[in-house]
């Protein structure tokens, strides 16, 4: 337990991995919690008029040892979890809510920082200053500062049932997808399936003592099912399987846990004095409001369904021709979508995955991070890692000083959730003049090796490392005085803008020279597969478009209306029925294992990838204008955007980077839709 109760006695200040048991666990959380009560006591009670410094930066350094240690275990529960880590998870979870909510509705605590915020216009602040006495202060009032004593116990209540619901949410989805397997014994049932994901397939049954090939919900094994394989009736079979999970009246089911969680953000806003979920979240994002979010989508609706309908009727008419399909359903989707583009553009992911060998993309995206940002990666094999397939990197500046350290976790395993996702475990922050720089890490779920290949990666899985490793960048070029500002910690709507943008250096022929090498023969990918992704990349671009605003506006029914939740599917179903292009599918629903909204951050807040795509576009335009690798808009970029963090408004960045508001025709033009 000593290890995870002190400052760390390791390479960087790096997380000891290895020497970590489950036991560990809970006795440091619960001293953590302590030490760290000790600290915001004595902020709290401190004689001293309360300053800036002696309450507002003194509360953004406290809690240090408890930030490290619930960093460490929360992203392995997500990474490396095990029925013992979820049941301490649902041990620990109310403890840290308990304590939050002890500072939150710490009276002196708050008074404190009330008199310091009350003479904030006397005060000669740098706007980053600024901006943390404003977070301090609406952490307070946002969080029932301001409540009297028999409404700040209902907040603890619902806080600490939400931190459960939305474990138990997680665990229930991750259950579901373990617990099922597509077993098949006879090759005739996987005619069209590529070699590769055949050679996985019996690999994993291997593994399993099994003859044949297993398939599973895990991605790199559920798409390339569903993308290739011929046989329609097991097509449908695993796609329906993927979309009850957590909808099957079994111990997993998730319905109840989605009405309680809407219900219970309802009465945790209405407490706090606003009109819905929608309202208080949105009130600390770019979007501002419902309203606007509500707006901004059904513009993007109106412009997109036109196309997407267009689309999906030629998809038919071509499923129809090829193979006589009345009725396009939802396990038809992937399969006729490639096939309908191979015949337009000659080009299939069978094709390109020879060239998108992992370690060459990955190094591809460090070569392109040194072009622009003058940044340099050097594997290092010295730093404790949670899992033999972790690699670990110490990124350098021109000078060869530290510039972050960086963790990269690809591959799929029992005990790590599916998806793709950036995270911290240490962030960035200065302190006594030293400049402490962040430990980042992105995890994703990528075609493994087999025995004869390495890892190939589909365009799609190149995109999704490039997104990833844009939010790293993100993280690791945080220069910011105070940690709570730093890096990613920044307005939703704007965090998917670094991520984002980095998925244009995919399509330039210019950046693709740098990686894209043929893994066996090492020719660098011809110029005609270069022209045919981009030509290819605005393909059915209508109905992604339209598929994406779907969860956003579901997201906002859930939760920008205060409103009683009879029938999740039936709830759903409605949400999204101007959106809906394929038939319905009376046993599945995706609300219940939609973690991003329902486990993850993104409440009211799914909107912010499209808000984020007129931002990304808006952006790369300036890029394309200047040149792809130009180094003063790279500049501007690192300098307004990526190593500011949260210590300005978002928009103000922008225009700082871009001199002007971005442009949404910007986006529209990108994806064909003008």
């Amino acid at each position: 337990m000593k290890i995870l109760t002190t400052p760390f006695q390791t390479k960087h200040n790096t997380a000891p991995f290895s020497q970590i048991k489950l036991d560990d666990y809970l006795p440091a959380f619960i001293e953590n919690i302590a030490s760290a009560r000790a600290e915001i006591d004595a902020i709290a009670t401190n004689l001293e008029a309360p300053t800036f410094e002696n309450t507002i930066v003194a509360l953004d350094f406290s809690g240090e040892q408890l930030d490290r240690l619930s960093s460490i275990f929360f992203n392995l529960n997500s990474a490396e979890t095990c029925d013992e880590m979820q049941k301490i998870a649902q041990e620990v979870s109310p403890l840290l809510i308990e304590f939050s909510n002890d500072v939150a509705l710490n009276e002196n605590l708050f008074k404190r920082v009330k008199a310091v915020y009350d003479q904030k216009h006397s005060l000669t602040l740098t706007p980053e200053q600024t901006t943390l006495l404003d977070k301090k202060f609406k952490g307070f009032s946002r969080n029932g500062a301001l409540l009297n004593e028999a409404d700040k116990l209902v907040l603890r209540e619902i806080d600490t049932e939400l931190a459960k619901l939305k474990l138990t949410f997680g665990e229930n989805v991750l259950a579901e997808t373990n617990n099922y397997q597509l077993h098949i014994t006879n090759e005739t049932d996987l005619k069209g399936l590529p070699d590769g994901a055949k050679e996985m397939a019996r690999s994993l049954a291997k593994s399993k003592g099994l003859e044949g090939w297993v398939f599973t919900l895990d991605f790199p094994s559920y798409l390339p099912f569903v993308t290739y394989v011929e046989n329609r009736e097991l097509r449908k079979e695993i796609a329906i399987a993927a979309g009850k999970k957590a909808f099957q009246d079994n111990e997993f089911d998730n319905k109840e846990n989605v009405k309680r969680i809407v219900s219970l953000r309802h009465k945790r806003a209405k407490l706090l004095g606003y009109e819905s979920h929608s309202h208080f979240v949105l009130e600390e994002r770019m979007a501002q409001n419902p309203e606007k979010v509500t707006t901004f989508l059904n513009d993007l609706l109106e412009k997109a369904k036109p196309a997407a309908q267009k689309e999906f009727e030629q998809l038919t008419a071509f499923a129809k021709e090829l193979d006589g399909i009345e009725q396009l359903e939802k396990w038809d989707g992937a399969y006729y979508s490639e096939k309908l583009k191979q015949k337009l553009f000659s080009l299939d992911d069978e094709l390109l995955k020879p060239y998108f060998q992992l370690e060459k993309v990955l190094n591809g995206a460090f070569i392109i991070a040194e072009k622009l940002f003058g940044i340099t990666f050097k594997e290092v094999f010295d730093i404790d890692k949670y899992h033999e397939d972790v690699q670990t990197f110490e990124v350098l500046d021109e000078k060869n000083n530290l510039v972050a350290l960086f963790y990269s976790d690809f591959f799929p395993r029992k005990g790590k959730r599916n998806g793709a996702w950036m995270t911290s475990y240490k962030s960035q922050a200065i302190k006594n003049e030293t400049n402490d720089r962040p430990h980042v890490s992105i995890v994703c779920n990528f075609t493994p090796p087999t025995e004869t290949k390495p890892s190939l990666l589909t365009f799609n899985e190149v995109t999704t490392l490039f997104h990833e490793f844009g939010h790293a960048l993100h993280g690791m070029l945080a220069n910011t005085t105070y940690p709570s500002l730093s890096g990613t910690s920044v307005y939703w709507d704007f965090v998917e803008l670094p991520s984002q943008v980095m998925e244009n250096w995919c399509y330039e022929p210019e950046a693709l020279a740098l990686f894209a090498n043929h893994y066996e023969t090492g020719e660098i990918i011809p110029q005609d597969y270069v022209e045919k992704i981009k030509e290819s990349a605005s393909f059915l671009e209508g109905m992604a478009t339209l598929r994406q605003l779907s969860f956003g506006i579901l997201d906002m029914a859930f939760h920008a209306v205060n409103q009683e939740i009879t029938n999740v599917k039936a709830f759903e179903k409605a949400a999204m029925d101007n959106a809906a292009l394929y038939p319905d599918v009376a046993e599945n629903c995706m609300s219940v294992s939609f973690s991003h909204i329902f486990q993850g951050g993104y409440s009211s807040g799914y909107y912010s990838y499209k808000w984020a795509e007129v931002l990304d576009a808006d952006a790369f335009a300036y890029f394309q204008e200047k040149g792809i690798f130009n180094k003063e808009v790279a500049t501007k970029f690192k300098e307004n955007v990526l190593s500011k963090g949260g210590t300005e408004m978002p928009m103000e960045l922008y225009k700082k980077f871009r001199g002007q508001e971005p442009n949404a025709d910007a986006l529209l033009k990108r994806a064909g839709l003008l």
